[in-house]
């Protein structure tokens, strides 16, 4: 039989050759772990599992960043920083998928309705969306731009994946869902800032796409007052999925 191709990403590839197409797309072994979250003992299978890091970006967690220049205190943001510095080399190591989803719009905002760019330029006259920072000249929240760039100290390795997204939700108008899709992964961790607004949009549109939703609450921080965050938690646990710590993941993974 002439040799099969591999078309794909296990465990969503094809193998195929001239005269067959093999459809079968076998199944990763699992890899189950179990942890405790604040509802509920969770199991997890780390082959469909992978973690996403919401907007830990300069203009919203770096001090010369756009969310520090219209006077934001980015202090509570920084909060996720390290936990995410003990995580994201253990989830690594243990071959499960980083999406970076940050807000980066594309320089010339054809896909940004005035609504939107209201909300970050109000009076019409400020620092908006594309507009220059004035302490470096790096456009407000655009595609490959420093504003719009993992902060240094968290740092995106070769292997991780990177999603730009354009509203509250990373998923809309994105090609996040096709990816972990592709990547047969339907348990995921969620991760960043803020967690009221861009992170637990994101979670609840992958609640509606039929996604398994961890909020990591140690890895994610907000700017919003506090009761914003005890809402966030609240609702996910509630009705998106469950509220979990980090390192009581990592002690299943090691274990």
């Amino acid at each position: 039989m002439p040799e099969l191709h591999t078309l794909g990403i296990p465990p969503t590839a094809w193998t195929v050759n001239a005269e067959t197409a093999d459809i079968t797309r076998p199944a990763l072994p699992q890899r189950v772990i179990s942890f405790p979250s604040q509802t509920k003992k969770l199991q997890i299978d780390l082959n469909k599992t992978a973690c996403v890091v919401v907007d830990m970006q300069n203009d919203f967690c770096h001090p010369d960043g756009w969310l520090a220049h219209i006077g934001v205190d980015v202090t509570p943001a920084r909060q996720a920083i390290a936990p995410l510095q003990t995580l994201l080399p253990q989830l690594r190591q243990a071959q499960i998928p980083i999406l970076w989803v940050n807000w980066g719009n594309r320089p010339d905002l054809l896909n940004i309705s005035a609504g939107l760019r209201h909300v970050y330029n109000p009076t019409g006259d400020g620092v908006g969306l594309g507009d220059p920072l004035p302490k470096n000249q790096a456009p407000v929240l655009t595609k490959d731009s420093w504003a719009a760039a993992v902060v240094d100290e968290l740092g995106q390795k070769p292997e991780d994946i990177r999603v730009d997204k354009y509203r509250m939700s990373g998923f809309w108008d994105t090609p996040l869902d096709s990816i972990l899709k592709n990547l047969g992964r339907t348990t995921l961790l969620f991760a960043g800032v803020n967690a009221d607004q861009c992170v637990l949009c994101t979670l609840q549109d992958a609640n509606f796409l039929g996604y398994d939703c961890i909020l990591l609450e140690d890895c994610s921080a907000t700017t919003s007052p506090s009761f914003c965050m005890q809402a966030t938690v609240y609702n996910v646990n509630q009705i998106f999925g469950f509220v979990a710590e980090s390192a009581h993941v990592l002690a299943a993974i090691a274990a």
